[in-house]
C-alpha cells in the first residue's frame, strides 16, 4: 500500500485521520500500522488513506534532517570546487569560475573550464609573478673582478 504525504497536509486532515484510526498503534517503527483506511465507497486512488499525527511528525522530522544534510553537502561541494580552482593557480579569484559538479570528479573538465574562462575573460588571470623576475635576494657566487669589467667596456 503506497501513499504519499507532502508538507501541505493540514492539521485538520491529520486530526481527522487520527480520529478515524482510533485502533491504530502509534509505534514509530510500525509503518504499516500508522495507516488507517476510511470507509469511503469512492475509489479515489488512495486519497482515503490517512496517517496518524505522531507518524506524520516523525516523517517530517526525518525529511528535515535529510534536507539539512543535503544543504550541508552542497556547501561543502562548493568549497571543494573553490579549493580545486585555487589549486590550479591560474585565476586571481577562484570564485570567478561558476560551480559545476562535473569539475569535482574530472580534472580535465576543470582545466577546460578554466581555459575557456580565461579565453573569454583574460583579465581574470592570476597576476602572480613566477620564476626569476630579477628582484629579491640573489646568489652571487663570484667575486667582483674590476679588471674584467674594464676589459669588457674597452
Amino acid at each position: 500500500m503506497s501513499a504519499t504525504l507532502d508538507d501541505n497536509t493540514t492539521d485538520d486532515q491529520i486530526t481527522e485521520g487520527a480520529e478515524q484510526a482510533d485502533n491504530v498503534e502509534t509505534d514509530e517503527d510500525a509503518g504499516a500500522d500508522d495507516v488507517a483506511e476510511t470507509d469511503d465507497d469512492e475509489d479515489d486512488g488512495g486519497a482515503g488513506e490517512t496517517f496518524t499525527r505522531p507518524y506524520v511528525e516523525k516523517l517530517r522530522r526525518e525529511n528535515q534532517r535529510y534536507r539539512e544534510r543535503a544543504a550541508e553537502a552542497d556547501v561543502l561541494a562548493q568549497r571543494l570546487h573553490t579549493a580545486l580552482v585555487a589549486a590550479t593557480g591560474r585565476l586571481a579569484d577562484p570564485s570567478d569560475l561558476d560551480f559545476d559538479a562535473a569539475h569535482l570528479d574530472d580534472a580535465d573538465a576543470l582545466a577546460a573550464a578554466v581555459d575557456d574562462l580565461l579565453t573569454r575573460k583574460p583579465h581574470l588571470a592570476s597576476r602572480r609573478p613566477v620564476g626569476d623576475i630579477g628582484q629579491g635576494a640573489t646568489r652571487t657566487g663570484d667575486t667582483v673582478d674590476l679588471a674584467g669589467i674594464l676589459r669588457s667596456r674597452a
